[in-house]
């Protein structure tokens, strides 16, 4: 009787050269991928991470792949956790009502889309199996939010059912995974020193790393403002009241199509909320700020999900000029110059179409303001300005205060 050979164990020499080959390759991500703590597991396809930050390692696909192809596993694993696709992944499932397994794969697949599209080259051979947006008809340049948005699991996704990177891609618990009392994984606070040395040496090496990676160093080193954890309240509290963000859909049955046998019922669904930007670019305004305001926007659209295609930018001095959809924040065009008057910012975001559920305005306060509520949310947000700051021509000039309507915060100080 014949019997089976020997299951393969973990050429764990090959497999760590393979990471220094990715640390050689990519010099930014080497505090990452030296962070991680290899499990061998035979129950993972490849290789997959959690977000404790342990990778999850196949020994029967490290012996079948060649070591140059494994580094590029590691660089792809690591951007996961880098990237927080398992934060993001939990975000998304929560406000957008996302389910089970399946759509957990759109996940992970949406997650390989927005790392894949820069991630080879230089140094890095695409492995095989290796999910490209262009692969699904998706352009390049995107986040994971977005690719969710533009493809269903189909026919054209058949050949992927087997893509497993682990919770740290999707946020799903494995049963092959230690879980959060297992061993060798890194703390919050730990993940959180990775991340910070690895936008560090991004940031310290300018036109060594691609566009995306340059990007997501720059939003990790912009520090927390309490101005963020106002905006998301507001705009939860905007999507959380009587009809902002509703609209029936079928995708789900209504509960109660249970007592009515034969009759599909749509049910009530929230969307995120639409949010418009208004910002100050009068004279006041500096460069500088001005640049924080970019910063504050590419907050503001991770605070709806990704939907960027919820988020409109007023720029605005003494008239307010063309609202621009955000795409890329750091495409829209701040002009202005003169004096100012959020009024003409307030009229040109209340009739945008379809109109917003909630309106932040960024601005130093030199401005008047509109004497009614305006009948959506209202958040300001102000730069800060000492006493001598406050001129317009006149010594004894001080500006009114935001109207009591409207939630302010001064934008590097706390809340009022």
């Amino acid at each position: 009787m014949s019997q089976r050979p020997p299951a393969p164990v973990l050429d764990l020499d090959k497999l760590l050269a393979a990471r220094l080959q990715a640390a050689r390759a990519r010099p930014y991500l080497a505090t990452a991928l030296f962070a991680l703590h290899v499990v061998a597991s035979r129950q993972v396809p490849t290789m997959g991470v959690d977000r404790h930050w342990r990778c999850y390692v196949s020994p029967a696909f490290v012996d079948r792949t060649p070591v140059e192809e494994l580094a590029s596993v590691w660089v792809h694993e690591v951007s996961h956790l880098l990237r927080d696709h398992h934060g993001r992944s939990d975000r998304v499932a929560r406000e957008r009502g996302l389910t089970g397994p399946g759509e957990r794969l759109r996940m992970n697949i949406a997650a390989d889309c927005e790392i894949n599209d820069d991630a080879f080259g230089d140094g890095l051979v695409e492995p095989e199996g290796a999910v490209r947006p262009a692969s699904l008809g998706l352009p390049d340049g995107e986040l994971m939010e977005e690719y969710l948005t533009r493809f269903r699991l189909g026919p054209h996704t058949e050949g992927l059912a087997w893509l497993d990177c682990g919770s740290g891609a999707d946020g799903l618990d494995r049963e092959w995974e230690l879980g959060p009392d297992g061993a060798c994984g890194l703390s919050q606070e730990e993940r959180d020193a990775v991340r910070f040395r690895v936008a560090q040496g991004i940031n310290g090496s300018p036109g060594s790393a691609p566009r995306q990676w340059k990007r997501w160093a720059e939003e990790a080193f912009h520090p927390p403002q309490p101005w963020r954890e106002l905006l998301g309240a507001a705009v939860r509290s905007a999507a959380s009241g009587p009809g902002a963000g509703e609209d029936y859909v079928y995708g789900r049955p209504a509960r109660r199509s249970a007592g009515l046998p034969g009759v599909v019922l749509p049910s009530l669904r929230r969307r995120p909320p639409r949010v418009c930007v208004v910002i100050d670019t009068s004279g006041s305004v500096s460069d500088t700020e001005l640049g924080s305001a970019l910063l504050e926007v590419a907050a503001i659209a991770r605070a709806v999900g990704g939907r960027r295609d919820l988020v409109t930018v007023v720029p605005c001095d003494a008239a307010a000029r063309v609202a621009h959809p955000l795409c890329r924040s750091e495409g829209i065009p701040l002009l202005g110059g003169g004096g100012t008057d959020l009024r003409t910012g307030f009229d040109r975001a209340l009739g945008t179409r379809p109109r917003p559920d909630v309106i932040v305005v960024l601005t130093d306060g030199q401005t008047p303001w509109p004497q009614s509520r305006p009948p959506c949310r209202t958040v300001v947000g102000l730069f800060p300005r000492g006493a001598a700051a406050y001129d317009e021509e006149d010594p004894d000039y001080v500006p009114d205060d935001p109207p009591a309507w409207a939630r302010v915060v001064e934008i590097g100080a706390a809340a009022r």
